[in-house]
């Protein structure tokens, strides 16, 4: 049975070397045999994350649907940008909603025992990689495997094609190598 992927970058910009990233990340796991769902978390209208929200109108529906996407997935591509040497506020939202107990799910069930894969993109010189030392903390944290393969893609803004392609072959095994890893392992624990 194939591994079951979700992808997502935590950026909404239409036009981000994040979500161009996983885009390409997505087809090398596809073309790995794996069955992938690329999700875009704007299209998800989360609000800010707020625990009074949440005691008054319950989960949003947003949340709600990211939160069973995730469950029923096995693991998780993540393209990460980086603000501030940091995570993005659309991520840590989204990670906040997905974390929040819902009656009859065991605490933290979108997160515990999934495999993850981190990719960054950035226009700067180290391409994110700031950035995903706080990600990687925070879903460790909450009882997802992050695999130690990780690939930050420095100079964003002169790394793809016309099509969405990266133009550097270096840049292109780097990326194989993350996602066959994220396939691989989570292949081997589902089965």
């Amino acid at each position: 049975m194939a591994a079951r992927i979700l992808a997502f970058a935590g950026s909404a910009r239409k036009h981000s070397f994040n979500r161009r990233l996983v885009g390409v990340a997505a087809e090398v796991a596809r073309s790995l045999g794996a069955e992938v769902s690329l999700i875009n978390l704007g299209d998800l209208n989360l609000p800010i994350f707020d625990e009074d929200a949440e005691s008054a109108q319950g989960l949003p529906p947003g949340a709600r649907k990211l939160k069973d996407l995730m469950i029923g997935h096995d693991g998780f591509l993540l393209s990460c940008p980086e603000y501030n040497s940091s995570i993005t506020p659309m991520l840590k939202n989204a990670i906040d909603w997905a974390s929040r107990p819902v009656p009859g799910e065991s605490p933290l069930a979108c997160f515990k025992h999934k495999t993850c894969a981190l990719l960054s993109a950035s226009s700067g010189a180290l391409g994110g990689l700031r950035g995903l030392v706080h990600v990687r903390a925070i879903l460790g944290n909450i009882g997802a495997i992050v695999l130690p393969d990780q690939f930050a893609l420095a100079k964003g803004h002169e790394a793809f094609d016309e099509q969405g392609r990266l133009k550097d072959e270096k840049h292109r095994a780097a990326v194989e190598g993350v996602v066959k890893a994220l396939v691989s392992f989570t292949g081997r624990l589902k089965g």
